[in-house]
């Protein structure tokens, strides 16, 4: 479904995946649960678009719900772009290394990891080969996002700017909504390799000119990221 002008989420807003045309071609940001390669053609159908249209999969990190199909894409002629910290990680050459923050709620998270059992989540493909990029680069893609390395919730977690769509990705860097709890509106993920870190990292995004902001988890947030990263610090424990 469209979520803005010119991007569709793919999916559910509970794992998202996004597709972003510009000029004709597409860019997806994040590939979200494996499953949902199987319903990638009917929402770019829905856009006036194919799978010949699409130039890459962005990947703001390298959890297993962000790079879902990932894989099947690339395998597809589709090349994955990732942080270069996160490469390792998104090959299946390092350890995935995170914590979780409460509170808990029995519903919200039992939804959750039955969505992930249902939609491949507990069985995701590492990606054979990544193309890397790094902080503050201009990726030569549909749309020409900029890249903003913010570490904490993993160490090459990154928001991709599209100054043209009026649009910032944030990943798992700001969700607006919390598997473990249900709660909804800007926050921090419940997972994080480094919460402190995480936080912090959002002064580098805090000023960027975009008014939606498109999660990895929940649905988007149209007030602007400075109000977005204002709402984490007013809710967020460390903060």
């Amino acid at each position: 479904m469209e979520v803005a002008p010119r991007i569709h989420r793919v999916g559910a807003e509970i794992v998202s995946s996004y597709l972003v045309e510009d000029g004709g071609d597409v860019v997806i940001v994040d590939a979200g649960a494996p499953a949902d390669w199987a319903i990638l053609p009917t929402e770019l159908a829905a856009m006036g678009r194919s799978l010949h249209d699409v130039r890459a999969v962005l990947l703001t990190h390298a959890h297993e719900d962000h790079i879902g199909f990932a894989e099947r894409a690339r395998q597809a002629g589709i090349p994955a772009r990732i942080h270069e910290a996160d490469a390792a990680l998104a090959r299946g050459e390092a350890k995935n290394q995170r914590s979780i923050t409460g509170p808990y709620r029995p519903v919200p998270l039992l939804s959750f990891l039955l969505y992930y059992a249902r939609r491949g989540l507990l069985r995701v493909p590492r990606i054979r080969e990544v193309i890397t990029f790094g902080d503050g680069a201009t990726l030569d893609v549909p749309g020409a996002p900029h890249v903003v390395h913010v570490p904490g919730h993993t160490l090459g977690s990154a928001c991709l700017h599209f100054p043209a769509h009026d649009a910032l990705f944030s990943g798992d860097a700001i969700n607006t909504y919390a598997f473990t709890s249900g709660r909804t509106g800007p926050q921090l993920s419940p997972l994080n390799r480094d919460r402190a870190q995480a936080l912090e990292s959002l002064k580098r995004i805090e000023d960027l000119p975009a008014t939606d902001v498109l999660p990895g988890h929940g649905a988007t947030w149209h007030q602007g990221v400075k109000s977005a990263v204002i709402a984490v610090r007013a809710t967020n424990p460390l903060g």
